[in-house]
């Protein structure tokens, strides 16, 4: 019958269509899950690595930069959640937050701004910049801007490039028509039943149940309009902040007589490293006995001479 060879038909398109579009839930979802990541990343990097060469840190100055930190890499996935959402939806919470949050002229050069993730991330990398930490590890730390960039340009391509609207319409035209014609492929399924009563309710199940795949593919298809992104954007403030809040390696200093026993013991080190490395052999009480240090100093001249 046309009912048993359109169903397969049927079937697989409906299939397609549930799977490209979960696939774009899932890629979305991923997208926000790197942002999680990388923001704990990068504040846990700048609280530990804050100060570099034992230069003396000022606990205002510290926290004072840091919190910058923080609020920056929240002001990002804010501004990206407001950028990914429906125009007129979000736009007064989120004025509203970044006042609430940010110097006025801050928040308002990010709310003027016509790309208002990129200038969020602009100001991430000069708060990052003025941390005073080497520049290999300030590097390091850009590396996660990267990925915000990434984690954005893939949202923005998931938001502008749409499941094509004739594949949606041909898919709700052909499972309408097959609906509607399916009481007469029943109707003699259901002779046996009252005036072939039993045919309505099987009908109604098989539509609702068809219908619903259906209507479960249009939601994920549009995948930032379903997804938490609010709660995602809290949860990273959150943690951001109690991240900053840690003490940092200024704080956690050797004591003066461990450094002192330290200083001692180096030049006894190296040299046993040095002999190690020319094929040499180190003593065992190389430490407690000057006389042995000079045998060693004049076996090590004598090595180098020979190489």
């Amino acid at each position: 019958t046309p009912f048993t060879l359109l169903s397969p038909s049927l079937g697989l398109l409906l299939v397609f269509r549930t799977n490209s579009s979960y696939g774009r839930w899932d890629e979305a979802r991923k997208f926000w899950g790197l942002n999680i990541n990388h923001t704990r990343d990068l504040n846990r990097m700048a609280t530990a690595w804050y100060g570099h060469d034992g230069i003396p840190v000022d606990p205002t100055l510290r926290a004072e930069h840091l919190r910058q930190v923080s609020l920056m890499t929240w002001a990002f996935v804010r501004s990206m959640k407001r950028h990914l959402s429906p125009p007129a939806e979000d736009e007064e919470a989120y004025v509203a937050e970044l006042n609430a949050r940010l110097a006025p002229e801050q928040a308002q050069a990010m709310i003027d701004a016509a790309h208002r993730p990129n200038r969020a991330l602009y100001d991430l990398s000069v708060a990052i910049d003025r941390l005073p930490m080497h520049f290999m590890r300030k590097n390091a730390i850009n590396k996660n801007l990267s990925i915000f960039e990434d984690t954005l340009g893939g949202s923005e391509r998931l938001l502008s490039s749409p499941v094509p609207l004739f594949y949606s319409r041909h898919t709700a035209r052909f499972l309408s028509t097959w609906l509607l014609l399916l009481p007469f492929a029943l109707y003699g399924q259901f002779g046996d039943s009252w005036n072939h009563i039993m045919m309505i309710p099987a009908t109604a199940f098989i539509s609702v149940s068809l219908f619903g795949i259906e209507e479960l593919a249009t939601q994920l298809e549009e995948p930032f309009t379903i997804l938490p992104m609010q709660g995602f954007c809290d949860k990273i403030g959150a943690n951001c902040d109690e991240i900053v809040s840690w003490a940092g390696q200024d704080v956690y200093k050797i004591p003066e007589e461990v450094i002192e026993q330290m200083e001692m013991e180096r030049p006894e080190l190296e040299m046993k490293s040095n002999l190690a490395l020319l094929g040499g052999e180190v003593e065992e009480d190389v430490v407690e006995e000057p006389k042995k240090k000079r045998k060693i100093l004049k076996k090590l001249l004598r090595i180098g001479e020979g190489i």
